[in-house]
């Protein structure tokens, strides 16, 4: 067989073998915003959204360049070609690389992911304060330094479907919806005081990025800054009772004039 032809079946063999390492980034590429998390309206969750990018990208050129390596070697260094294995047993380089490549790459992916964490757990200079209540299973909401005080449970248009077996794709926003909504300002940073009253139950916003258990007799802490106007909603994170299913949460976010309406009317409607 001629140079030429053998140099062109391997260069198709080498083609084929990167595009089967690459597949992970292709599939990612048509599928990418059906599979993957969602980006959020919050710097949290886009934060969380790019450090996730980050990682997958590397995990993925890793990996297209270890099987690629390896597929290369079983295909074109195999018995049937000629090829015999090298004999030996300890390269002291081979064995430097290994191990210093990897410490480096996790101090890469290390470092973005400590800022991130540090970032979630930072809920200082709040613009409003929250203090949120798990009961079985609805949610109590108290705007700290203000008499607002609510309960939000599950919305009756979602009971009425469960009570009389009415088709779930018959109501909007089934399970999802709620009779209070949490309102916030947008671009404000906002503190909630997690804790429950019975048992273990866990807000859960996933546009925020933001998810925190509320234990009884303890108090936790999280924040989230919502950067656009909208209604997001979420659930109860945590299996917490027979009704677990039926505890969603929606939260509001409107502008600061908006914000300020509400509070006014939600104030003289709880004053009257």
């Amino acid at each position: 067989m001629s140079l030429a032809v053998k140099t062109y079946r391997g260069c198709h063999r080498t083609l084929a073998i990167l595009l089967l390492s690459a597949l992970p980034v292709f599939a990612y590429a048509g599928f990418g915003d059906v599979l993957n998390m969602p980006q959020g309206v919050t710097p949290l969750s886009r934060n969380i959204y790019d450090l996730h990018m980050l990682i997958f990208y590397i995990c993925t050129a890793i990996g297209a360049v270890v099987f690629g390596v390896m597929l290369y070697s079983i295909i074109v260094h195999r018995k049937s070609a000629g090829h015999e294995a090298a004999q030996f047993h300890h390269s002291t380089k081979a064995e430097i690389l290994w191990t210093i490549i990897p410490v480096f790459i996790l101090i890469g992916m290390a470092i973005p992911a400590t800022l991130a964490v540090i970032d979630i757990e930072d809920a200082s200079e709040a613009d409003l304060s929250i203090k949120v209540t798990g009961y079985q299973w609805k949610w109590r909401y108290e705007y700290l330094g203000t008499d607002l005080d609510f309960y939000s449970s599950l919305a009756q248009s979602s009971q009425d479907a469960v009570n009389t077996g009415q088709d779930p794709k018959e109501v909007q926003h089934y399970l999802l919806d709620v009779d209070q909504r949490v309102v916030v300002p947008v671009n404000k940073k906002i503190r909630l005081l997690l804790t429950a009253d019975d048992v273990i139950h866990a807000w859960w916003i996933p546009a925020f990025g933001t998810k925190r258990d509320a234990i009884p007799g303890f108090v936790n802490e999280m924040w989230f800054k919502a950067t656009e106007i909208g209604v997001y909603r979420g659930q109860c994170a945590e299996l917490c009772g027979a009704f677990h299913g039926f505890m969603p949460i929606v939260v509001e976010v409107k502008s600061d004039e908006d914000y300020q309406k509400w509070v006014a009317e939600k104030s003289a409607a709880a004053g009257g």
